[in-house]
């Protein structure tokens, strides 16, 4: 990847995460859940003392309910989701042919960093060198599931952003992978 490429990336990443603050009713994302609605803040006890949570849903067919420390959520990786207009350079992202490293573990550390980031950017950096690599030879099962989480987190957020279904996302997702060939 070249160091233009990191540096253009790393300031959509900014923009996308330093936007708003999170409050009751903005769609957000959780790092390796996707797309989730912020219901409520509520107060919880731990540990003796009083804590503010998200209450969180994730928007996917599974309902899942997450309680989010409210001062921890920046640190996490919880951020707001991309605006439409980001949407096409993450696309052109998926376009450029990416190479991932040639030992299996440091491919495997390199994408678990990339997946926990929580970026948009660096989901579409393991979906397109994974893909890219699985034109050449098999992937692993570990990298098939990291494939697999990855795309689904990718195109949980492109069709909430596009306000789209998941197959249209997927569809884009797809033009833009084959597109590079």
């Amino acid at each position: 990847m070249s160091i233009q490429r990191l540096d253009d990336n790393a300031a959509l990443d900014r923009r996308v995460k330093s936007r708003a603050s999170l409050t009751v009713g903005n769609k957000a994302i959780y790092p390796g859940q996707g797309p989730c609605l912020i219901c409520s803040v509520v107060a919880k006890t731990v540990n003796s003392s009083e804590m503010m949570f998200y209450q969180m849903i994730v928007l996917d067919d599974s309902g899942c309910e997450l309680l989010v420390p409210v001062d921890k959520a920046r640190e996490i990786g919880v951020r707001l989701m991309m605006k439409k207009s980001e949407i096409p350079p993450l696309l052109t992202q998926l376009k450029k042919r990416t190479k991932a490293a040639d030992n299996w573990k440091q491919r495997a550390s390199d994408n678990l960093k990339l997946l926990s980031s929580g970026s948009p950017f660096d989901l579409a950096e393991v979906v397109s060198s994974l893909t890219e690599l699985s034109d050449t030879r098999s992937l692993t099962l570990g990298e098939s599931g990291t494939l697999s989480k990855a795309r689904r987190l990718l195109i949980c957020e492109i069709s909430e952003v596009m306000d789209q279904t998941k197959t249209d996302a997927e569809l884009q997702v797809d033009r833009a992978l084959t597109a590079r060939r």
